[in-house]
């Protein structure tokens, strides 16, 4: 028999504070239910070794592209992966912020961003074959990723903190829930449940991965030019996306706790957006910048943006 819909329909009710990115006793926070509830200790140590082991991996990987394809290879890579994994940070303030807003359960959190990954992972080879065909057919198309990238830049220098803006109100949520017949209540994990009519409708749960496609395709807009900005090679942009992304789900564990806490980095990102978007627009000049130097510069910047949030924190606000 179909399922019974609740008397109380669960209420998708937008986020207007900092509640799902709050650091509690240094545990990673899971959205459950509209409440917030700490992972255990063993979740947090898998998750971490998790996250360790795809940055050994990667690690790994970069030492075999500087065997098999040469030491400047190797460095492109490097410095295509630190980008590609620091921009992903940002992505992580969507993922709480959603999760919060759809009040999806710690127990579904898992799936809906396996799928988001899974996704990810085919848009974003698809868009990297179109970005680097257009560069190299099309050598004014270099000054447009970097003008989006010097104006992602300063949006992010400028802007205030995503849950500034209520989830209901943005236009990515409105999007998913315009194109898709949908209810408001949990059919457990399902992505459909089936009405007393006959027919299907989404649920939340898929709702909130289309959110999280929709704003990946977002994200990837900046994160590609990027790293095209370091290298052409369609292989290393592509793996340098792969082992980012790869990390996202431990990764998201991990940090939701602890990105609170490191409020200088996302002006490092910020400031590693627009070294990027300088370096294509110098290239567009035929002014060359070796990767050497833009890999100094993308560890200094990150290594400086976290060092500073734990040494230097900004006085709290009353």
């Amino acid at each position: 028999p179909p399922p019974q819909q609740p008397k109380k329909p669960l209420a998708l009710k937008p986020v207007t504070g900092r509640a799902a990115a709050k650091p509690i006793d240094n545990t990673a926070l899971c959205v459950s239910g509209g409440t917030i509830a700490k992972a255990s200790d063993a979740e947090m140590r898998q998750a971490v070794i998790t996250t360790i082991g795809v940055i050994l991996s990667a690690c790994a990987f970069g030492v075999g592209v500087a065997v098999t394809r040469g030491k400047e290879v190797a460095m492109e890579f490097f410095a295509g992966y630190l980008v590609e994994q620091s921009l992903s940070v940002d992505n992580l303030f969507v993922f709480i912020l959603l999760f919060e807003y759809f009040r999806v359960p710690a127990s579904m959190q898992e799936k809906a961003l396996r799928w988001g990954i899974i996704g990810a992972l085919l848009m974003r080879g698809v868009m990297i074959l179109v970005g680097v065909e257009l560069v190299q057919r099309f050598r004014v198309v270099t000054l447009l990723f970097a003008g989006v990238l010097l104006a992602s830049a300063a949006k992010l220098l400028t802007e205030g903190d995503h849950d500034d803006e209520e989830m209901g109100n943005n236009s990515l949520v409105r999007l998913s829930k315009a194109v898709t017949k949908s209810v408001e209540y949990y059919d457990g994990d399902k992505f459909f449940t089936k009405l007393r009519d006959g027919s299907r409708a989404a649920t939340p749960l898929l709702l909130c991965v289309v959110c999280i496609e929709l704003s990946d395709f977002v994200f990837a807009v900046d994160s590609i030019p990027a790293v095209l900005a370091i290298t052409k090679d369609p292989f290393i942009v592509y793996s340098s996306n792969i082992f980012a992304i790869a990390a996202l789900r431990s990764l998201y564990q991990v940090l939701s706790a602890a990105i609170a806490g490191l409020p200088y980095l996302r002006p490092a990102v910020a400031l590693i957006l627009g070294f990027v978007g300088l370096k294509m627009l110098a290239e567009y000049y035929h002014i060359h910048v070796p990767t050497s130097w833009s890999l100094g510069v993308i560890v200094a910047t990150l290594g400086g943006g976290i060092a500073l949030s734990l040494w230097c924190p900004p006085p709290q606000k009353k």
